[in-house]
């Protein structure tokens, strides 16, 4: 009956804008990985804080679930509605709301994707360039505190966020952070509400860090005997100072599915991609030095080039990755699995899944961010055979496990979500329950993404 009240109520904030076709609600009860579809109650599409404002005071008045929804490209189930509820579509608030180019920000609304973003700042001669691979919300990009293959250089949501527009569950909208460059002033809760992944409120407005776009860049790939060749080459190379704005691995199992995918001829054995940003000398430069070090390492020929349409075929494929090895396997589903360790620690823990992979029976193709320290499986599984589900599970678990034994964490980037949990207490012990007590502080009615994230006593 609160859920029916809610929707009655929403239905005169909103008219239209709240879906409730099946068709509506199936798109939003989609996970990109391998959770099964839970639908919400109702899909809300609001166009500008105050609605968001309405939709949580609604929602709070009823105790029904809210739930934050951007492009929905998250891996670890944090869009999905398992306790029904309403799910919060941000793509109608999708606009560049300032573009401050002297002070290098600019300040979007939530639903605006990171390509859009950088299409509108492109006169500017400056990038926003956080780079997940999927064209990812900038709101959700926020709560899940997203990374990417530019990381090494730029850093993560969490070094580009300068402050928000949150909706709190009571309703209530706050500010966080501000435009200057640094500040001593209290707690930081622009950096509370990053990765906290919807549970403790809605974000609606973000002031976003810009960078110049480089005047050169360069880019390459090489190959090399093993693993342990490709991480001691990334480790001199970030020892002797050489400016890397992306450095990629794909092991041998995902350069032949890019070979069969895209129609490339690498070796079948592990690669790195590199990126140089700079002036034309220093980007020429830096790639020149890179391919010093990799031959000292047994590397194949470091193949480099400053043409544009080259440097984008070889991201391209690169981020078309997932695709190239879904392909591999007709009619398999994924289980994509990340975990971060120090990059001392990232040639053992590779070697020590592809072994655990092997044995399992089950493909796992491995890529990732090296200079992160950062990987990701992608478990092919058939869909139509429970074993194979739960031998990726396991898969992952162990990963995750080897991950915190190595010193580092069970999600570098997909985040927590559904996914997650069960590792939490393992990698954050009492830390866990503190953030299910500032959860219960922000939503003492636990309305906000329930299931996700925090201890489930919350």
């Amino acid at each position: 009956m609160a859920t029916e009240q809610a929707i009655r109520l929403l239905q005169e904030l909103l008219g239209p804008r709240l879906g409730l076709s099946k068709a509506d609600l199936a798109a939003h009860g989609k996970s990109e990985s391998y959770f099964p579809d839970m639908p919400p109650d109702a899909v809300a599409y609001p166009e500008g804080t105050a609605e968001v404002q309405g939709i949580a005071r609604i929602c709070a008045a009823e105790r029904v679930p809210v739930i934050g929804w951007g492009a929905g490209t998250s891996l670890e189930g944090h869009g999905l509605a398992v306790q029904g509820g309403v799910v919060v579509d941000f793509s109608r608030m999708n606009r560049v709301l300032d573009i401050r180019a002297a002070d290098m920000d600019v300040e979007v609304e939530p639903g605006v994707t990171r390509e859009a973003l950088n299409e509108d700042l492109r006169a500017t001669g400056l990038f926003f360039p956080v780079d997940p691979g999927a064209n990812a919300s900038l709101g959700g990009m926020a709560m899940t505190r997203a990374s990417g293959t530019t990381t090494v250089r730029y850093g993560s949501m969490r070094d580009n966020v300068m402050g928000l527009e949150v909706v709190l569950a009571d309703g209530r909208v706050i500010q966080t952070g501000s435009r200057a460059r640094k500040s001593a002033a209290g707690y930081d809760l622009t950096a509370l509400f990053l990765g906290s992944e919807g549970t403790l409120g809605l974000v609606t407005r973000l002031t976003l860090r810009l960078h110049g776009i480089p005047e050169a860049t360069t880019a390459g790939i090489c190959a090399f005997p093993d693993m342990n060749s490709a991480v001691a080459a990334v480790t001199e190379t970030i020892q002797m100072g050489i400016p890397m704005a992306r450095i990629e691995f794909a092991d041998a199992a995902t350069a032949q599915a890019f070979n069969a995918y895209a129609g490339t001829d690498m070796a079948a054995a592990p690669h790195l991609m590199v990126e140089f940003h700079g002036s034309p000398e220093s980007a020429a430069q830096d790639a020149e030095r890179f391919a010093e070090i990799v031959a000292d390492h047994d590397a194949s020929p470091f193949r480099w080039s400053a043409r544009e349409e080259e440097r984008r075929a070889l991201w391209a494929m690169r981020h078309n990755g997932y695709y190239a090895i879904l392909a591999s396997r007709p009619g398999a589903r994924a289980v994509v699995t990340d975990i971060c360790v120090p990059i001392s620690q990232l040639a053992r823990a590779v070697e020590e899944t592809q072994a655990d992979i092997a044995a399992s029976g089950i493909p796992g193709p491995i890529l990732g961010h090296v200079g992160d320290g950062n990987f990701h499986a992608i478990l092919l599984i058939d869909p139509e055979r429970p074993e194979d589900l739960a031998e990726a599970k396991a898969l992952s678990a162990r990963m995750s496990e080897r991950a915190l034994r190595l010193g580092g964490t069970s999600t570098g980037e997909h985040g927590v979500g559904m996914g997650k949990t069960a590792f939490m207490r393992a990698e954050h012990g009492e830390g866990w329950d503190v953030m299910g007590e500032l959860k219960k502080a922000l939503d003492p009615l636990g309305i906000m993404n329930p299931g996700k994230l925090v201890p489930p006593t919350q």
